[in-house]
C-alpha cells in the first residue's frame, strides 16, 4: 500500500522550563504535516506565566500562523515525547505542554474571539478577530471548536445565544487555573469565549458522555425560591431525596457529597441528555435542598450519583457510537473534560484517556480538563466532549 502522510501530529512535554518544553514538543511533532495551517496549545496553569512566550517560540519554530488553545489545571494528550514514543497521558499538578497542528482544507476555518455590546435586550456577545467577518459572509460554521471563560455568569446564555445566532455547533470547555485565565485567539486573550470556526469541507463528529448516572424516577419541583427547593411530587425535598438514593445512604447523609447531584433533563434531545448541578447544602429542619442552579416551579428533576462504573459505561456508549457514525478512520482529536473526572473518577495512569485510546489507537489527540464543557448550546458539568476529525 502507498504511504500516505499524516495530516495531523500531537505531542507533550513535561518540562518545567517553558524553552526546554517547546523544544521537546517539536521534536515530538518531527516533520510537520505538509500543509499544516492550525494548531492547538493546552497548558497546565503552573506554566501559565510562560503562555505568550510558548505561542511566539512554536509560531516561529512550527511555521503556522493560526492557533487557538487555553490554560488548565490539568491536561491531556495521546502524543509523541520528544524521541517518538506514544502514549496517553492525564497531567495534573505538573508542568504540561501538548499541542495538535494539523492540515486543514484552505478556507475551511477561521480563528475568532469575542467581545461584548450593550444591545436593548442586554449585553449581547459579538464575534471579532481578523478576517472573522469576511469568513462569515461567505461560510457557515456548522461546527465551533470554543474556549470560555469560567468568570462570565452569563455564559451560558451567552453561548446559547452564539450558537443560535451562527446556527452552529459548539464544543469545548471553560478555562481552568488557579491564577491566570488565558486564552489563546493568535494571540493571547481573556474574551467570554474564542475558539475556531469551521465550514463543511472539515468533516468532524462530536458526542458528550456522562460522568453521573440517573437514580429514581423524573420528579417535578411543586415548590421552591431560586436555588433553594422546598418540595418535590409535593413533597419535602429531603424526603423525596432519602426515597431515591436508597436507605443505606439515607442514613448518612455525610457521604452523599461529590457522589449524590441532581440532574435535569434538556428538552428537545434525541437521546436521554441532562445537565447536571451541585447539591449544596441540605437543610433538616425544613427538608429542602440548596442547588447551584435556579430552579422553577413545574420543572423536572431527577437525583444522580457520580461513580466509576457509571462513567466508564458511558464513555464506551460514547465511543461506540461515535465508531458507527465515522464513515472512515479517525484523523486526529480534541477531548475536553471536567475536573471531577480524571484521576478523580477513573483513577490513576491516565485511565480515561487510555479508554479512548483502547478505542481509536494511536490517534493524535489534545485537550483539558475544563471549569465546564460546552456541547452544542449548553454548559455542562461532570462530562467529556470528544470531537474527531476524519
Amino acid at each position: 500500500m502507498p504511504f500516505i502522510a499524516p495530516r495531523f501530529k500531537a505531542a507533550c512535554s513535561l518540562s518545567p522550563e517553558w524553552a526546554k518544553a517547546c523544544n521537546e514538543v517539536v521534536m515530538g511533532i518531527g516533520d510537520i504535516p505538509s500543509g499544516a495551517n492550525l494548531g492547538f496549545i493546552y497548558i497546565s496553569d503552573i506554566l501559565v506565566d510562560d503562555l505568550s512566550s510558548i505561542l511566539a517560540y512554536l509560531r516561529k519554530k512550527i511555521g503556522i500562523e493560526n492557533w487557538s488553545g487555553t490554560v488548565g489545571i490539568g491536561v491531556a494528550a495521546t502524543a509523541a515525547d520528544q524521541l517518538g514514543r506514544i502514549s496517553a497521558q492525564e497531567i495534573y499538578d505538573a508542568p504540561g505542554l501538548t499541542i495538535l497542528v494539523g492540515a486543514f482544507p484552505v478556507g475551511s476555518f477561521q480563528v475568532f474571539e469575542s467581545g461584548q455590546v450593550e444591545t436593548e435586550e442586554g449585553i449581547k456577545l459579538v464575534v471579532t478577530g481578523e478576517g472573522v467577518e469576511r469568513w462569515l459572509e461567505t461560510n457557515t460554521p456548522y461546527l465551533s471548536v470554543v474556549h470560555g471563560d469560567p468568570r462570565n455568569y452569563d455564559l451560558p446564555l451567552q453561548l446559547s445565544s452564539l450558537a443560535a445566532g451562527l446556527e452552529t455547533y459548539l464544543v469545548g470547555g471553560l478555562s481552568s487555573s488557579r491564577s491566570d485565565l488565558p486564552q489563546i485567539a493568535n494571540h493571547l486573550t481573556e474574551s467570554t469565549v474564542s475558539g475556531v470556526f469551521f465550514n463543511e469541507t472539515a468533516p468532524a463528529i462530536t458526542g458528550l458522555t456522562q460522568g453521573c448516572s440517573p437514580i429514581g424516577p423524573k420528579r417535578r419541583v411543586t415548590s421552591v425560591d431560586e436555588r433553594k427547593i422546598f418540595s418535590i411530587d409535593g413533597r419535602p425535598a429531603l424526603e423525596v431525596m432519602k426515597e431515591d438514593i436508597g436507605e443505606l445512604l439515607a442514613r448518612d447523609l455525610s457521604k452523599i457529597g461529590g457522589y449524590i447531584f441532581i440532574g435535569f433533563p434538556v428538552e428537545g434531545t434525541d437521546q436521554d441528555d441532562y445537565l447536571v448541578r451541585n447539591l449544596m447544602s441540605i437543610d433538616t429542619s425544613d427538608g429542602s435542598l440548596n442547588i447551584t442552579e435556579e430552579v422553577e416551579v413545574g420543572q423536572e428533576l431527577f437525583f444522580c450519583r457520580r461513580d466509576n462504573e457509571g462513567a466508564r459505561k458511558d464513555l464506551n456508549r460514547l465511543l461506540d457510537a461515535m465508531r458507527a457514525r465515522l464513515p472512515s478512520p479517525p484523523k486526529a482529536g480534541l477531548y475536553y473534560s471536567c475536573l471531577g473526572r480524571g484521576q478523580a473518577l477513573f483513577g490513576p495512569n491516565s485511565e480515561e484517556l487510555n479508554v479512548i485510546r483502547q478505542e481509536f489507537g494511536d490517534m493524535p489527540l489534545v485537550g483539558f480538563f475544563a471549569n465546564g464543557e460546552i456541547s452544542h448550546d449548553r454548559l455542562y458539568g461532570y462530562t467529556g466532549v470528544l470531537t474527531l476529525f476524519y
